[in-house]
């Protein structure tokens, strides 16, 4: 059973940048996609950025340009770098991986417990 624990949430104005970590007790090696998802107040939970065990990286559109996912499986470790911060990124965001592709929330393998961003305008 791996474990998956965030950091790096916070309160930031808008335009800023915040960078999240999620480390793994165990090896990440096995997982194929890495990635963070987020929920808003009142939303459902959204895919935001994986990144697989060969590096690929994909994003969801609102975030392109400005989100960076990096996976460093040496360290069991996998970031998120937030430049340009809207209001519209407040969230709870969460770590997941996935022995598959990482898709739909409900199929994912494993969660963090979530970390708090706010975008203040």
């Amino acid at each position: 059973q791996v474990q998956l624990v965030e950091s790096g949430g916070g309160l930031v104005q808008a335009g800023g940048s915040l960078r999240l970590s999620c480390a793994a007790s165990g090896s990440i090696f096995s997982f194929n996609d890495m990635g963070w998802y987020r929920q808003a107040a009142g939303k459902q939970r959204e895919l935001v950025a994986t990144v697989a065990k060969g590096g690929w990286t994909n994003y969801v559109d609102s975030v392109k340009g400005r989100f960076t996912i990096s996976r460093y499986n040496g360290d069991n470790t996998v970031y998120l770098q937030m430049n340009s911060l809207k209001p519209e990124d407040t969230a709870v965001y969460y770590c997941a991986a996935d022995r598959g592709v990482l898709s739909h929330w409900s199929t994912v393998d494993y969660w963090g417990q979530g970390t708090q961003v706010t975008v203040s305008s």
